[in-house]
């Protein structure tokens, strides 16, 4: 499978359509696309094209709202999990320069008098973009129910129960993220917007980026330009599922690089939905993806201690 520009690509609704050769034959390309790659495109994601336009045009609006007003929606007590993260305040693990974005976090809105309703912070609503968090409540459900399917895909291809993620990710702890890469404006010091990470989550599922640069790095230590097609999403295997089934599934180191010159008068902003279970998950990792091939790579911990691990070692939580 060739890791070039085009990342494998994948139809949703060979899965969803009911056909059981199409779904198994579906299964069987995104689980060997996450092992060997970490990410494909997604075609048929049910995300409907013009609340993806409406995502976009909103959150552009909201950045360009003035600073003073977008500092109103920063929470410092929440470490970036609801409300706005101003310029510069969240590093790659491992790297000390903060990354050259600011951005915005929406969270779950438990709906079915769940208890687990106490542990999230309520969204932060905008008030001078009105239609801002409308859209995205409605973007959140859509990309749940997107992330669901695939990863009822993925448990079939490890051999788990279809439904074995349900439960863990109904009322789970997601975040979809408004990120604005600003203008450059003077000779930056590194040609990295965003340096090279792994996501935290299960799975994150991005919808076009606004420009070029994202890039994953391929199993030849290469750097791979992804360009996201239109009507595609682009999916990814985070930390959390590498970790729970032993390193079987690959989490893809991936960085987003400065534009061309010519292009450094330009914004660029991305919308990825980080999709997370539930604190209380198990995610040790999986009995049948250890094996003597396999030794056992990681100790039990749950998913609400994982992310709290990951959030202070990228200078979100102190």
């Amino acid at each position: 499978m060739a890791t070039v520009n085009s990342i494998p690509s994948v139809d949703l609704s060979d899965f969803t359509s009911g056909d059981p050769v199409r779904k198994a034959a579906f299964v069987e390309k995104l689980g060997k696309a996450y092992e060997e790659v970490g990410f494909v495109a997604v075609k048929n994601h049910g995300i409907p094209d013009a609340l993806i336009a409406d995502l976009y045009k909103y959150v552009q609006e909201f950045f360009k709202l003035p600073s003073d007003t977008k500092h109103s929606y920063e929470i410092p007590q929440l470490a970036g999990q609801r409300g706005y993260t101003s310029f510069g305040k969240e590093h790659a693990k491992g790297f000390d320069a903060p990354d050259l974005k600011e951005f915005f976090q929406f969270g779950q809105s438990v709906e079915d008098n769940d208890p687990i309703a106490k542990e999230y912070p309520d969204n932060v609503q905008v008030k001078e973009v009105p239609a801002f968090t409308p859209t995205f409540f409605e973007a959140y459900r859509g990309f749940e129910g997107s992330g669901k399917a695939l990863l009822q895909a993925i448990a079939l291809y490890l051999g788990l129960d279809e439904h074995y993620f349900d439960n863990k990710i109904h009322n789970g702890n997601s975040i979809l993220r408004a990120i604005h890469y600003p203008p450059i404006t003077q000779e930056p010091k590194s040609a990295i917007r965003a340096e090279q990470h792994e996501d935290i989550n299960l799975i994150t599922l991005l919808v076009g980026a606004s420009a070029d640069g994202l890039q994953i790095l391929d199993k030849q230590g290469n750097w791979v330009p992804v360009t996201s097609l239109p009507e595609q999403i682009v999916v990814n295997v985070g930390d959390m599922l590498q970790r729970l089934t032993n390193n079987r599934l690959k989490s893809t180191t991936h960085r987003v690089v400065n534009p061309p010159r010519e292009m450094w008068n330009t914004s660029r902003f991305s919308i990825p939905f980080f999709l997370h279970p539930k604190s209380n998950m198990d995610l040790s990792c999986l009995s049948s993806c250890v094996d003597a091939q396999h030794p056992l790579e990681y100790e039990p911990i749950t998913a609400g201690a994982y992310l709290d691990e990951r959030l202070r070692e990228i200078g979100l939580k102190k």
